[in-house]
């Protein structure tokens, strides 16, 4: 949820492009296309690109393959919230 905020300004006072953002983006959007494409998992996706949303529904338990993309996704983020500092990227857990 939300932006990274990781953009910095060029010398012309514009914003650079965010790495971080983008990282973070295709990260969850190839996560979420390998649960339906390649496990076979009916999710339900929420998003919102201008405030940086998104939310994924699992119908059903999870299978195996589809823990192990989940937990791969969780590994990525956490390497990059120690790369970049939690100042920008913050990985929690909530029990639902």
């Amino acid at each position: 949820m939300g932006h990274a905020g990781y953009a910095k300004k060029s010398i012309f006072g514009k914003y650079q492009p965010d790495v971080l953002c983008a990282a973070i983006s295709a990260l969850s959007i190839a996560t979420n296309n390998a649960l339906e494409v390649l496990a076979g998992e009916q999710v339900e996706t929420v998003e919102n690109a201008e405030d940086g949303f998104l939310k994924c529904i699992f119908k059903s338990v999870l299978q195996e393959k589809s823990v192990f993309l989940m937990d791969s996704y969780v590994f990525a983020l956490e390497n990059l919230c120690k790369e970049y500092g939690d100042k920008y990227l913050q990985v929690k857990f909530e029990e639902v």
